[in-house]
């Protein structure tokens, strides 16, 4: 029922457009560039990572949760393992940790058994129960009625907007183009030209239609809607929301390996878990909405997790919680993922449903969406094609001498903006210039963490929306939280 006006500006056609730049959509991106396709992803946020990629828990599941056969399974355990390769590759953090599943009675023992023959039936390498004696040596702060845990070897922990914005940026300079505050409005397949035709409105109302070969919808809670507008066999997302409590690096130590009690029907639970980044994270809850941009907190979440989270772990310096969020999991009725190409229309390529374990997956989930495509537009390969990008320099991480030899030539470097992180103007910068460079104060956040320690923002903002003015020649009043409709300066005054 959109009407779209005549001056809508049209675009060359695409060989492929993925709807969504989450890491779903970053990683098929990046998979595909290594063909000789002409690319384009379409995101209505004003960056990579602003939606349930953002807001989750950072974990690489081992993959013994998912159930044997399903695709939830195997992308999991798949993904889980290339992971280490693709982040040494894309130069992000990545650390095995590890996890345990603990239990506190017989019955819950029980499911420990369960999980650990699922695991092993799934592929999962180097599980293995675990008695009360090795679970309080391995995690003191197990509470003494743990009488058994699941060790799983192969998990670990990820930044996740860290891979997102990596492989979007790999993506990039390997030719995908991305057009960012553009949201999909209309989606319908003309059948004379046999491509689809995509209509789209910017932040600032222009109507733009882009025309595709082929379309890979990677758009999250979203995903279903896609999907439907061209579809006879309709699909439903439920999203369901998971609010966090993340504490400062003082509680990073509390625990070394992510903690999960015996899941539920709605998942496993109160989880904690050290981060990559030496903090401490708790959480998610799990509640079904409706509001599809439901991520607002709640008084009853946030209770939830302080209440129990003692239940999983002891002793948890609650008072250091420095900041609170919630994401949206995109929870199909099926259960599992849909990846596949739509039975009644071809060309379209559906990734619906990624809910947990999907940032696992990602790396494997990107793979199989982007054979698909391949396999559909028969495409050569990409003889210039490189997997390598190199991340942002943290200044105080470098050795002295180079250290030295950097402020040479970028004296920038030298001046700390956020004291919290000790992060640097020179890597601020860096964040704006580099591709898809950062254009908030949020892209700046996410790609240098300034703004995430304790004082969350409170003594940088200034200095870093200062230089987000400067380096995109723009008002200070233009400068933005995290695009359109959040500007910080309103008549004058922050």
């Amino acid at each position: 029922d959109i009407k779209y006006g005549a001056n809508m500006r049209m675009l060359p056609m695409y060989d492929v457009i993925i709807i969504g730049a989450g890491v779903i959509g970053c990683a098929v991106a990046r998979e595909l560039t290594g063909y000789q396709l002409h690319i384009a992803v379409l995101e209505r946020e004003e960056d990579v990572c602003c939606g349930t990629s953002k807001a989750n828990s950072g974990l690489v599941h081992a993959g013994f949760d998912a159930k044997p056969g399903s695709l939830k399974a195997a992308m999991n355990v798949q993904g889980t393992a290339m992971m280490p390769r693709v982040c040494q590759e894309l130069d992000v953090p990545y650390r095995r940790t590890g996890a345990l599943v603990v239990a506190t009675c017989e019955e819950e023992k029980e499911v420990l058994d369960r999980l650990l023959r699922q695991g092993v039936e799934n592929g999962v390498e180097e599980l293995r129960i675990l008695d009360a004696v090795e679970c309080h040596r391995m995690e003191p702060n197990l509470p003494p009625e743990v009488t058994n845990a699941l060790y799983a070897p192969t998990a670990g922990i990820i930044c996740p907007f860290a891979l997102t914005i990596a492989m979007a940026e790999n993506a990039n300079v390997n030719g995908a183009e991305f057009f960012f505050e553009t949201e999909v409005r209309d989606v319908r397949k003309d059948m004379e030209k046999d491509c689809f035709v995509i209509s789209t409105v910017t932040a600032d109302g222009e109507e733009i239609q882009y025309e595709s070969r082929c379309i890979v919808n990677c758009a999250g809670v979203y995903s279903d809607r896609i999907h439907n507008m061209l579809c006879a066999r309709k699909y439903h997302i439920t999203p369901r929301r998971g609010e966090y409590c993340l504490l400062d690096r003082t509680a990073g130590t509390h625990v070394g390996r992510t903690i999960f009690r015996v899941p539920g029907p709605l998942g496993k639970g109160i989880l904690v878990t050290p981060t990559v980044h030496g903090n401490l994270l708790l959480g998610p809850t799990a509640e079904d909405i409706e509001n599809r941009e439901g991520v607002n907190t709640t008084s009853e979440g946030l209770a939830k997790i302080l209440g129990s989270v003692g239940q999983t772990v002891m002793n948890i310096p609650t008072r250091e919680t420095i900041t609170s969020y919630a994401g949206l999991r995109a929870h199909e009725d099926g259960g599992d993922f849909i990846l596949q190409e739509a039975e009644d229309c071809p060309g379209l390529v559906d990734a619906v449903g990624i809910e947990s374990p999907g940032l696992s997956g990602a790396p494997a989930i990107g793979k199989r969406l982007a054979d698909i495509v391949a396999g559909i537009l028969k495409p050569e390969k990409n003889g210039n094609y490189t997997p390598y990008r190199r991340g942002i320099v943290h200044f105080l991480d470098l050795p002295e001498k180079e250290q030295r030899k950097l402020l040479k030539v970028r004296p920038e470097y030298g001046t700390i903006v956020c004291r919290c992180e000790s992060v640097t103007e020179g890597e601020i910068l860096d964040a704006i210039y580099r591709p898809l460079g950062a254009k908030s104060l949020d892209g700046i956040k996410r790609r240098t963490r300034a703004g995430m320690g304790r004082c969350q923002s409170g003594f940088c903002s200034p200095k870093v929306s200062k230089i987000l003015a400067d380096s995109l020649q723009v008002p200070r009043e233009s400068v933005t939280k995290a695009g359109p409709g959040t500007e910080i300066l309103r008549g004058g005054q922050s």
